[in-house]
């Protein structure tokens, strides 16, 4: 985060340098090519999208072409904070350019802002304006706060709680599955947190040429396609009014594989981009400005949304610097897509006044130095068929890289050629501890299965009420803290942490047989209230009360059914009042 606090202090030296001299420069230019600019949003609101518009008395020939033309909103908080907020092109009219802006600000008070527009070696600013934002008692950006958890602006805890919609039905799966669907569906059932890909069958806004297993979108001569452009709006209009959180998948390994997506991407030369190969993309300087085009114009068009969790550069990268083949040749030099993510990240950090999260991820084999990039914020990995291993690999990531780590996607199985009809009680099972894994260890972000359409009809997003119900319980407790607590059990599994004074246990069977076991927790002597939570029937009942001696405190003959499981929670019996003993 060195790094970040370095970029910022930077940015807001050359905005001071950049208004003193856009100041002079507007005092003595009769012909600025800014003609107008207008605030349209009329009741602005802390946090709230703002939307302003420029016109320029100019059209270009590639208007996202930052070193053509870049437009950039200059502006001062009510506190004094110098954010430069880029602009994004919306369309030509008559021999003008129609710009936008759009703004989330983060104090109440009044902003003043002006414009600064660079093409063909010049500078241009606009007169300077003012607007008034009202407090709206929203909480703010997502950033990260440390293993366990990330941090709104207003300093609130959040943990994400949810799975993968990788993308919205294509014409050959069930039309139900879109976002209208899906999304309310999460949001409805107690889920916070998705992820979805931008890709040739899903906006497609970087994909001129889409895919043809989409009739949601068809083939576009525009630089960004227009249609994934309207149906990110709405996406994006989705998450705000939902209250979801989304990491976007900017791009896929998919689109760098010979055969597969490159032969439709726009980098590729054989498409009329710089790229001679999917290695060459990492390292060709005009591939890496093409790249920040499009960095720029996401932050300039979405970054206003307090719903991005986090921007996520490659889905499962090292499936496009590797082969498929057992022996796992590389085909793309790790030390170049490392570079390339480095780099990345320090240009997004440098142009997003928001500071979002920004993250990449690998399936399951390293990309050398990747991870270590400071402005890369956390580290995701994705795991098949070892669920079980999710817990010691979260501790053991974290500890590597030094920054949170989350599981991006996790499955009972990665293969959906197989009949899942045969294994859907092992994966339901999955589905449920995995969650309660992630609950219990320090990522935070909680794994998030992959399969949605076949858990949806499964019935399992309910499920995610129960997790929610004690990720609260677990945040209002601690407000933040988290000790992990050493809980023994033969043949079931146990997890335990302390949350303020609290204790929290989890108890799976991970057989397909009854199992029973007493379980034995490291906690301090004293007396403690039991309650157990059914996370099936989301109930609470009580069982009393426990003291804990020398040895701990023990809970006899926990019992549960195959591919189950049972939460306590124990509190002081001396933290608790008159009227809430009574209650228990």
């Amino acid at each position: 985060m060195k790094n970040r606090m370095q970029t910022n202090q930077l940015r807001r030296t050359l905005f001071a340098g950049l208004m003193a001299a856009g100041m002079v420069l507007n005092q003595g230019c009769s012909n600025s090519l800014i003609e107008k600019h207008n605030l349209i949003t009329e009741d602005i609101k802390q946090y709230g999208k703002t939307e302003f518009e420029i016109v320029i008395n100019e059209q270009f020939n590639n208007p996202y072409d930052q070193e053509e033309v870049k437009l950039d909103m200059m502006i001062t908080s009510p506190a004094g904070k110098q954010l430069v907020l880029p602009c994004y092109f919306e369309e030509n009219k008559e021999e003008q350019s129609v710009w936008k802006a759009r703004f989330a600000p983060a104090e109440n008070g009044e902003y003043t802002y002006t414009y600064q527009l660079e093409h063909g070696g010049e500078t241009t600013t606009s007169t300077i304006d003012h607007f008034k934002v009202e407090t709206s008692g929203e909480d703010g950006f997502l950033h990260v706060n440390d293993n366990w958890t990330l941090k709104y602006d207003n300093g609130k805890l959040f943990r994400g709680i949810g799975e993968n919609v990788g993308w919205e039905a294509r014409n050959y799966e069930d039309s139900k599955y879109t976002y209208e669907y899906l999304l309310p569906t999460l949001s409805e059932n107690g889920a916070n947190f998705f992820r979805t890909w931008m890709c040739p069958w899903d906006l497609p806004v970087s994909w001129p040429k889409v895919s043809k297993h989409t009739d949601r979108y068809t083939d576009s001569d525009e630089y960004f396609h227009p249609q994934g452009i309207k149906r990110m709006d709405e996406l994006m209009d989705m998450c705000d009014s939902l209250d979801l959180y989304l990491m976007l998948a900017m791009d896929t390994h998919g689109a760098l594989i010979p055969g597969g997506g490159w032969q439709d991407n726009r980098y590729n030369v054989a498409n009329g981009g710089p790229a001679a190969s999917p290695a060459d993309f990492f390292v060709n300087e005009q591939a890496r400005k093409m790249s920040k085009n499009k960095f720029r114009f996401l932050v300039a068009r979405w970054g206003y949304s307090t719903h991005i969790g986090a921007w996520e550069f490659f889905n499962e990268i090292d499936n496009a610097v590797f082969t498929a083949t057992p022996h796992d040749s590389v085909l793309i030099a790790h030390k170049d897509v490392a570079a390339w993510h480095k780099e990345m990240s320090d240009y997004i950090s440098s142009i997003d006044p928001y500071n979002h999260i920004i993250t990449t991820s690998v399936s399951h084999r390293e990309i050398e130095g990747m991870f270590e990039a400071e402005n890369i914020d956390i580290a995701q990995h994705h795991i098949y068929k070892k669920t079980g291993q999710i817990p010691a690999l979260i501790h053991q990531y974290a500890d590597h890289y030094k920054k949170p780590f989350v599981w991006g996607e996790f499955g009972y199985e990665w293969d959906w050629n197989k009949d899942f009809s045969k294994i859907a009680e092992e994966s339901d099972y999955d589905y449920r501890r995995g969650l309660w894994y992630g609950l219990f260890n320090p990522t935070p972000i909680l794994p998030m299965t992959w399969w949605w359409e076949f858990f949806d009809k499964r019935d399992m997003t309910p499920y995610f009420q129960s997790v929610r119900m004690i990720n609260d319980m677990m945040l209002e407790a601690g407000k933040g803290q988290f000790e992990e607590v050493t809980v023994a059990s033969k043949g079931l599994e146990s997890f335990s942490v302390k949350c303020g004074e609290q204790y929290f246990v989890v108890v799976l069977n991970n057989e397909k047989q009854l199992q029973s076991s007493d379980l034995v927790l490291d906690i301090a002597k004293g007396n403690y209230i039991l309650k157990r939570f059914n996370p099936d029937e989301r109930s609470f009942s009580s069982n009393g009360k426990l003291s804990a001696g020398e040895s701990g405190l023990t809970i006899s003959k926990v019992s549960l059914n195959g591919w189950d499981e049972m939460l306590y929670i124990l509190t002081p019996e001396a933290s608790l009042n008159t009227q809430e003993l009574a209650s228990n």
